[in-house]
């Protein structure tokens, strides 16, 4: 145990945009303590240096990544890495005895072939796969509080399923119909620049990309294929906005039973939510905006029925960093040590 009994955790890849998340969440949590932050071309450097807004909080240098190290260090492990990465440290770091999360796309999928088809790669930690549990925790937190192995789903992925996931469990829905068309903000590319995401091409314009063939669509259907009980297929078309944090995505499906109304569906949604505290479900005619979310863990979703064409509408908004990264992963973990899930993570958002 760290400091006052608090648990010791490390995160590795800490100059990105998810790791500065996750350092400036776990400075806060009344129950963790952060002792390593780990990177490769950013060994060596103050964080402070790469970060200086934290310059008065953190005073720890991002350290070379020793696995032998972070295990004598941390309990738990956060990898915040590049795809392809996770998989090549998170078997020793498990037998050393650390809980891992991994917050790329390693340990997302229970088919490694899908995996390898999607991200490529010489997969062979099969049995280290196995054991790994999909990190929603909307969907699997009793899974979750038992593993040593999360994945944390990605952020399209999450706002999509939040959305989702009630009309496939409870098979309101022909499935084959669903259709997401998610948008995110600049932040959702990473910090490495990309041309795409400077300010010259971002600003004043809205594109899709990636269409038909975006990395999240596979994780997206493993998980409604497994909610629903047969494969499923989604079609799911990612844009990029202009604005820096958040994403909004909008579910299409038609509905199995016509007679359905909005008012039916508030009530399912709020019997199969009514267990997670982040899941904000909003009043008929009030629809989720990204802002509300903004800087919080929450996911709020509005829901609409279009009686002429039989088809539902489902909108849900969060921000990309924080329940579409960072603080799903410390949520996570809060479950991972019997914890509250909502413990040390901000429910308040950045307004206006």
């Amino acid at each position: 145990m760290g400091d006052l009994g608090r648990v010791p955790v490390g995160v590795v890849g800490a100059s990105g945009y998810g790791g500065v998340q996750l350092v400036r969440l776990l400075m806060d949590h009344p129950k963790l303590e952060l002792v390593y932050l780990g990177g490769d071309s950013s060994a060596g450097q103050e964080f402070s240096s790469l970060y200086p807004h934290l310059a008065h909080r953190v005073s720890q240098q991002i350290e070379p990544i020793d696995l032998d190290k972070i295990a004598d260090r941390c309990q738990a492990v956060f990898l915040s890495l590049p795809n392809g990465l996770a998989y090549k440290m998170a078997p020793t770091l498990l037998a050393k005895g650390c809980k891992v999360l991994d917050l790329s796309a390693d340990y997302r999928f229970s088919d490694l072939n899908t995996y390898k088809t999607w991200y490529g790669g010489d997969r062979t930690d099969h049995e280290v796969a196995e054991t790994a549990v999909y990190g929603l925790p909307e969907l699997y937190r009793d899974r979750i509080a038992q593993a040593q192995l999360v994945g944390c789903p990605g952020c399209y992925p999450t706002a999509s399923l939040m959305a989702l996931s009630p009309l496939l469990k409870q098979g309101l829905i022909v499935a084959e119909t669903a259709i997401v068309d998610a948008k995110s903000g600049t932040s959702g590319g990473g910090r490495q620049p990309k041309t795409n995401l400077l300010l010259a091409e971002a600003d004043n314009s809205l594109a899709a990309y990636s269409v038909t063939r975006h990395r999240h669509t596979p994780e997206i259907e493993q998980i409604c294929s497994d909610l629903a009980g047969h494969e499923v297929l989604v079609q799911f078309t990612p844009h990029l906005i202009p604005m820096v944090r958040g994403i909004l995505a909008t579910v299409y499906a038609t509905l199995r039973d016509p007679g359905l109304v909005r008012e039916d569906l508030l009530t399912i949604y709020s019997a199969f939510y009514r267990s997670s505290p982040w899941v904000k479900l909003l009043p008929v005619g009030i629809y989720p905006q990204t802002k509300w979310a903004a800087g919080t863990n929450l996911c709020y979703i509005g829901i609409e029925v279009d009686p002429r064409n039989n088809r539902v509408i489902v909108m849900s908004a969060i921000d990309n960093l924080l329940k579409g990264q960072a603080g799903q992963a410390i949520q996570c973990l809060n479950l991972m040590m019997g914890w509250e899930e909502t413990l040390g993570l901000p429910n308040a958002s950045f307004y206006p």
